[in-house]
């Protein structure tokens, strides 16, 4: 597994490094620490420009010195230009399977206007992103597993979000939970909420309201065979899975549980369709309390 860490000297960017670092992972894990140089902001200032540069190069050698003591192989990359665009133009040339990076809590206003890199970066990158947010709780009061909440709708994307963490090491005492989250089928818009029965004849409606059922059922016990077959320790699923809008719910559960980590697969929405919906990975990964992974196919 090749895993970018893109890190600057923010403090967003030490909660990278200590979660790459507290991590277990399999043999043949290879990172590389990158930084970029942002030409945006030393554009026409070479003096500045070689400062800037030397300065990246000390907190790149700082962060691989801390990695070092996992085992793993560490590289490091500093480059100069535009962070939005170096991050993911690096993580396709080099290959990565991930790129961590930290979250700097941009208002909503201000991602709106200018954007954010981790934004940039999860609609970019090639693979699959991780947003690190610091542990609300101290590390010495807490468990040594994670608590994980695995987002699937079933979908090929989301099979793969779930087989990509099977296939990873994670710490002893990781407790995983599965949500599937069924969307508002067009038969219980308010519109006619009150009286689906009235429109459409009840034997439609109940076959409709069955396969959707069904559908939620499906992805969470394939989602679930699949993780157990893998070692991982699952809570106990409700009777029911909820039903609403899935952005909204998962990020709800997921700060009422407490969770450290939340896993989605990437739909891989583009254009008018995200500016005007937001996708449910994209809307969970920059409003999260906790670290999140997008998965991308």
């Amino acid at each position: 597994m090749k895993v970018i860490l893109a890190i600057d000297s923010s403090a967003a960017s030490e909660s990278v490094i200590e979660e790459a670092a507290s991590l277990p992972w399999r043999p043949g894990t290879i990172f590389c620490v990158m930084t970029v140089v942002d030409m945006g902001e030393w554009e026409g200032l070479p003096a500045l420009i070689a400062d800037a540069k030397q300065g990246a190069e000390t907190l790149v050698a700082r962060a691989t010195g801390k990695l070092r003591t996992s085992g793993c192989e560490v590289n490091s990359e500093v480059q100069l230009g535009l962070p939005k665009k170096a991050i993911s133009e690096f993580a396709h040339q080099w290959q990565a399977d991930l790129v961590m990076l930290g979250s700097h809590g941009l208002s909503a206003l201000t991602r709106f206007l200018v954007g954010s890199v981790a934004q940039a970066v999860l609609r970019s990158s090639p693979c699959s992103v991780e947003i690190v947010r610091r542990k609300a709780v101290p590390s010495e009061s807490r468990r040594d597993g994670l608590k994980m909440l695995i987002g699937t709708d079933g979908s090929e994307c989301s099979v793969k979000a779930i087989y990509s963490i099977a296939n990873r090491a994670w710490p002893r005492d990781t407790v995983v939970r599965v949500m599937c989250v069924r969307e508002l089928l067009p038969v219980e818009s308010k519109a006619i909420a009150s009286a689906p029965y009235a429109i459409y004849p009840e034997s439609v409606v109940n076959e409709i309201f069955d396969r959707a059922r069904i559908r939620t059922e499906t992805a969470v016990e394939d989602a679930r065979t699949i993780l157990n077959r893998a070692g991982l320790a699952l809570l106990d699923q409700p009777k029911e899975m909820p039903v609403g809008d899935p952005r909204t719910i998962l990020l709800d559960e997921a700060n009422a549980w407490q969770a450290d980590l939340i896993v989605v697969g990437s739909h891989g929405k583009h254009g008018l369709n995200r500016l005007l919906l937001g996708s449910v990975s994209e809307t969970v990964a920059l409003h999260a309390h906790c670290s999140v992974e997008i998965v991308h196919g």
